[in-house]
């Protein structure tokens, strides 16, 4: 009796362990349990990680979508801008895309759209407009309603500064929490990352050399980050930007925005 007693409170302390730990297998008259307990730093529902509001009634549709790029065969590929507007660099960009007649989808900040909207106001027919924020902080760190109100507040300023309601989100540094997709969700978006980024410092002062590096490693249905706010570093980029389109097209790419370089991965993919 005494033994088995004491087999019990071994049993008592490990399995109280176990819980303590977060987690642990324990063998229990020759069966394997796992003991889980919630994280109680992390809420249930509604904070940065849950895609939930726990059981509070959802006020999302149907999902929502989060692309890289897309799979074809077909030699397309969206350029993508991201952090503006910002006086020098943004005109620069449109105006080099203008010349080359290059359409691209700039991922704005509500708040630099609101206070630099003469620079975007007008110039952005045949581009595509996406919300990156309100101020560039990290969506992924905000519960469920921080979020949704920091991507409202840059919505209604993109609309207003450049006339396009924005139907696409491309979050700060690419971070995803829960409370983004439900947020995104509320907002009807389309969650848009990227499939190759601009290497500007691999490319100190070597525009061309840039240039021919990313038009070497695109590939068909690539979405391509760059940004036109930044360190200086980054103008590598811009002003390789018409050594990089010259350089596509001659490698019989198409320059599409995102939403049309879904738009044909669509109708691609119905008609096979």
């Amino acid at each position: 009796m005494a033994d088995g007693v004491a087999r019990w409170g071994r049993r008592a302390v490990l399995r109280r362990a176990a819980l303590l730990g977060g987690g642990a297998a324990l063998g229990v008259a020759g069966t394997t349990q796992t003991a889980w307990i919630a994280d109680r730093r992390l809420p249930l529902g509604g904070g940065p990680a849950s895609a939930t509001l726990g059981s509070r009634y959802q006020q999302v549709g149907g999902g929502v979508e989060v692309v890289w790029g897309v799979r074809t065969d077909v030699p397309l590929v969206a350029l993508t801008f991201d952090d503006g507007p910002q006086p020098h660099w943004t005109p620069m960009v449109l105006d080099t895309l203008a010349e080359h007649g290059v359409p691209a989808t700039f991922f704005l900040v509500g708040e630099r759209a609101r206070r630099h909207a003469a620079l975007v106001r007008d110039r952005l027919g045949g581009h595509e407009v996406g919300n990156h924020s309100w101020a560039h902080h990290d969506l992924a760190r905000m519960d469920a309603r921080a979020a949704y109100d920091d991507l409202r507040r840059s919505h209604d300023a993109i609309s207003a500064a450049t006339g396009a309601a924005p139907r696409l989100l491309r979050p700060p540094w690419g971070h995803l929490g829960g409370a983004v997709l439900h947020a995104s969700a509320r907002l009807d978006y389309r969650l848009v990352l990227w499939t190759l980024q601009m290497v500007e410092g691999e490319y100190p002062h070597d525009p061309a050399g840039h240039a021919r590096r990313i038009v070497a490693d695109v590939r068909p249905g690539t979405i391509l980050l760059g940004h036109d706010v930044g360190p200086e570093r980054r103008l590598v980029a811009l002003r390789g930007l018409p050594d990089m389109i010259s350089g596509l097209r001659a490698r019989g790419y198409t320059f599409v925005t995102v939403s049309e370089l879904l738009r044909r991965a669509a109708v691609l993919g119905a008609a096979r």
